[in-house]
């Protein structure tokens, strides 16, 4: 029998609008990968189950050699018993018990983790902070997820919900949140928050927005935070102008986010990072200018995540293998 260590491993990432998987193996090196489009707010769990399970099968499939482990990096808190989802704000989970449902219906050994926590794991492992000692990961997708990695360590929480950043309250009484709460990080420093910040330009005729516009044939919901990304680099001052105020408010949280935990690096990942020096020169400047203590006081580095959109599923495939061998540091 194959060494878990050594075996293939599926990583699956679930977030607010997709499942991604990866057949990953001991190098984090991606063997094979798919991708299935999640039903825009779905109210049944199970539908996000069977894509999962379409998923791992289609993968399974391709695989040349035994699939040790699956792993799953879920947008959402996860209990500290790697098993359960207790609650996704950007899909229907509550208390799923979601590793009990994926063993049953794959017959292999399933581990849940959040999908921040996976992106983290994945960048200290074969990414772009594999020589860091105290890393945060900040995941700029449709929210903003979170990690804290510590000498090797993932820092989990006593109820495995450590590293929920996207939730800070950051404006009192500011925009509603799908979290329940008011004024959180992730609706001004997210995917959601570039694109809501577009489309308003773009509904209220401003000129400045024409460009953006006519992208999208005067449909502001036809807008995605791509298509923003695209018009930037192309030259359009407008889309520059929204990233930089993402990126304004992606570094004010870093800076306070360094002042409670004091980190060597901060790893930015997840879809809106994809803008590369568009987001993260004005994060850079207004994390210096934000940082208590500043002058005084040695700075994190702010780095891209190096794997990109299969960081989720890397790091996911990579934790479960670990946890199979009984290598993962507890």
């Amino acid at each position: 029998m194959t060494d878990p260590q050594d075996a293939l491993a599926i990583g699956i990432d679930i977030g607010g609008t997709k499942v991604a998987g990866g057949l990953i193996d001991p190098s984090g090196a991606v063997v094979d990968q798919v991708r299935r489009d999640t039903p825009h707010r779905t109210t049944e769990p199970k539908v996000v189950e069977d894509l999962i399970v379409e998923v791992v099968e289609d993968l399974r499939g391709r695989a040349a050699s035994e699939v040790t482990a699956v792993g799953i990096g879920a947008a959402g808190f996860v209990a500290a018993d790697r098993a359960t989802v207790v609650f996704a704000p950007h899909l229907s989970w509550r208390h799923e018990p979601l590793r009990e449902t994926l063993v049953q219906r794959l017959g292999t050994p399933v581990f849940v983790d959040n999908d921040a926590n996976a992106a983290c794991w994945a960048e200290y492992r074969f990414g772009n902070v594999q020589d860091e000692s105290h890393v945060l990961m900040v995941n700029l997708g449709t929210g903003i997820g979170g990690a804290i990695l510590v000498d090797g360590r993932i820092e989990r929480g006593r109820f495995g919900i450590a590293g929920e950043f996207g939730h800070m309250q950051v404006v009192p009484g500011g925009h509603r949140c799908e979290c329940g709460n008011r004024g959180c990080w992730e609706q001004y420093a997210s995917g959601n928050a570039l694109v809501r910040e577009a489309r308003s330009l773009v509904v209220s005729g401003s000129p400045l927005a024409h460009d953006l516009a006519d992208a999208v044939g005067g449909d502001p919901l036809q807008l995605t935070g791509p298509m923003i990304t695209e018009a930037a680099r192309a030259g359009d001052p407008t889309a520059a102008e929204l990233l930089s105020e993402v990126g304004t408010w992606l570094g004010t949280g870093l800076a306070n986010l360094a002042n409670a935990f004091d980190p060597s690096a901060f790893v930015i990942g997840g879809g809106v990072s994809a803008a590369g020096p568009l987001l993260l020169d004005p994060a850079r400047d207004s994390f210096r200018r934000h940082l208590a203590g500043r002058g005084y006081r040695p700075e994190a580095r702010i780095v891209q995540a190096a794997l990109g959109n299969e960081a989720g599923f890397v790091g996911a495939a990579d934790l479960a293998r670990s946890a199979v061998a009984g290598t993962e540091q507890p």
